[in-house]
C-alpha cells in the first residue's frame, strides 16, 4: 500500500468520523436539521430551545463520546504493539478496573470531589493496576507472553470489580456508580471537556511519534534491541500513554471495554501494519464507533437509553471469541 492511498484512507476515516459526529448531533428524541445545528453552534441564541439542546447537551456529550473512542482505541494499538497480544485491551487487561477501583473509593470517601481531581486518581488506578498486570506477566514468563497477560489481566479485572462492588455496596453507592460500572457520555459537560481533549490530543500526538518504535517491538524484543531501539524507555512511555489516556476515559465515561481490542484489527485492514497510520486510524476509527454507538443507545428504545458499554459489548465480545480462536495457543 503506498503512501498516498493511506493518506486518502486517513482523510475518508476523517470525512466519516466528522459525519458521525454530525448525525449524533443531529439526531435524538428531537431531530435537529443541520441549518439550526450549525446556527447553534456559530450564532448561539439562548433563547432557542433548540440550541439549548445542542449546545448545553448534545454537542459536549458527542465531542466526549468522540475523544472517549479515541483514548480507548490509541490505548488498546498502543498495548497490542507492546505485548504483541492480539486480544489486549484497557478492559480485557484489568486497566480500567483500577481506574474505576480508585473512582468508586472517591464517591465513598469525597462525594463532592471536582472532576480533575477525580482524573488525578483515575490515573493513580489506572497506573497501579498496569504495573500490577505487567509485574504478574513477567513473573509469571520472563517476557511479554501474549496468553499470560490475557490471563492475568482478566484475574485483576475481576479482583478489582469485585472490590468495587463490595465498596459499593457497603457505601450505598450502587446508583451512584450504575453509570461508571455500564459506561456512558450522558453525563458529559462542557467543564470536564478542556482537561480530556488536551490529554487525548497531546497522548495521540505522542503516540504517533512513537509509531515507527512500536512497529519495531511489535515484531520482538530482540529485533527492536538489535536496531538500536531503548526498549525501557519505549515500553515506559508507551504505557504511560496507555495510563493517561484510560485514566481519563475511564474518567469521562466510565469502564467501555473492548473499544481497543476491535478498532486496531480494523485500522490494520485499513492502514497495514505500521504504527505511525495505525494510530491516527485507530484515533479515528474508534471515535466513529463510539460516537454511532452512543446514537444507537439514545434512540433504538428511545426515551430510554441503554448503556453504551452494554451496547459495545454486544459487538466486542463475538470479535474477542473470534480473535481468541485464531491465536495460537488458545
Amino acid at each position: 500500500m503506498t503512501t498516498w492511498h493511506k493518506w486518502r484512507t486517513i482523510i475518508l476515516l476523517f470525512l466519516g468520523s466528522l459525519a458521525s459526529i454530525i448525525l449524533a448531533i443531529s439526531l435524538g428524541a428531537k431531530d435537529i436539521s443541520f441549518m439550526t445545528m450549525w446556527t447553534s453552534i456559530f450564532h448561539f441564541d439562548a433563547n432557542n430551545n433548540l440550541h439549548q439542546i445542542i449546545y448545553e447537551i448534545r454537542l459536549p456529550r458527542v465531542l466526549g463520546a468522540a475523544f472517549v473512542g479515541m483514548a480507548f482505541a490509541v490505548a488498546g494499538s498502543i498495548i497490542q504493539a507492546v505485548t504483541r497480544n492480539s486480544l489486549a485491551d484497557i478492559g480485557i487487561l484489568g486497566i480500567n478496573g483500577g481506574a474505576v477501583l480508585f473512582v468508586t473509593i472517591c464517591f465513598a470517601f469525597y462525594p463532592a470531589i471536582s472532576y480533575g481531581w477525580l482524573t488525578f486518581f483515575s490515573f493513580v488506578g489506572a497506573t497501579l493496576s498496569t504495573i500490577l498486570v505487567f509485574s504478574i506477566g513477567l513473573v509469571a514468563r520472563g517476557n511479554l507472553s501474549p496468553l499470560t497477560f490475557t490471563i492475568a489481566g482478566a484475574v485483576i479485572a475481576a479482583f478489582l470489580h469485585a472490590i468495587s462492588s463490595g465498596i459499593a455496596i457497603f457505601f450505598d453507592l450502587n446508583r451512584d456508580l450504575a453509570f461508571w460500572y455500564a459506561g456512558g457520555v450522558a453525563g458529559v459537560t462542557w467543564g470536564q471537556l478542556p482537561i480530556f481533549i488536551t490529554i487525548v490530543i497531546i497522548a495521540v500526538f505522542v503516540a504517533i511519534l512513537l509509531g515507527k518504535q512500536l512497529t519495531i517491538i511489535g515484531a520482538g524484543q530482540e529485533m527492536a534491541s538489535s536496531l538500536g531501539i531503548n526498549i525501557r524507555f519505549l515500553l515506559f512511555s508507551s504505557m504511560g500513554l496507555v495510563v493517561l489516556l484510560g485514566g481519563a476515559g475511564v474518567a469521562v465515561a466510565g469502564s467501555i471495554s473492548f473499544v481497543g481490542l476491535i478498532i486496531p484489527h480494523v485500522a490494520r485492514k485499513f492502514v497495514g501494519h505500521d504504527y505511525r497510520w495505525i494510530i491516527p486510524a485507530s484515533a479515528l476509527l474508534g471515535s466513529t464507533l463510539v460516537v454511532m454507538a452512543d446514537l444507537l443507545a439514545r434512540i433504538i428504545f428511545a426515551p430510554k437509553e441503554l448503556a453504551l458499554g452494554i451496547l459495545i459489548a454486544f459487538i466486542g465480545v463475538p470479535f474477542f471469541l473470534i480473535v481468541a480462536k485464531k491465536m495460537e495457543g488458545i
